[in-house]
């Protein structure tokens, strides 16, 4: 199971840190990632890790404000947002994946935690 927190409402420029951690069977050796999902849009990929925290990748509109990283002994991931814009504003949604090229290929969500940025 995967539990996202530390959504909220921001106002743009302002900042915001998501967690997610992994309880039940886990292991350090996955790849975790953030995908994001607005209103009346498809969910996108945010970002991703990879299972030593070495590798990640960013979607372009995030990259130099968003970075994610992870504490294994934790089982959990974060996601560190800054310089926040309206646009950011949607559901944020944790999952794990074998590498980061497979990250959201397979059902394996947390329950989301909102992020509103205000203008």
């Amino acid at each position: 199971q995967l539990a996202e927190s530390g959504g909220g409402l921001v106002q743009a420029g302002g900042s915001l840190r998501l967690s997610c951690v992994a309880s039940g069977r886990t292991s350090s050796n996955y790849a975790m990632g953030w995908f994001r999902q607005a209103p009346g849009k498809e969910r996108e990929f945010v970002a991703a890790i990879n299972w030593s925290g070495e590798d990640t990748s960013y979607v372009d509109s995030v990259k130099g404000r968003f970075t994610i990283s992870r504490d294994n002994a934790r089982n959990a991931v974060y996601l560190q947002m800054n310089r926040l814009k309206p646009e950011d504003s949607a559901v944020y949604y944790c999952t794990a994946a074998p590498n980061i090229v497979t990250m959201g290929k397979y059902d394996y969500w947390g329950q989301g935690t909102q992020v509103t940025v205000s203008s």
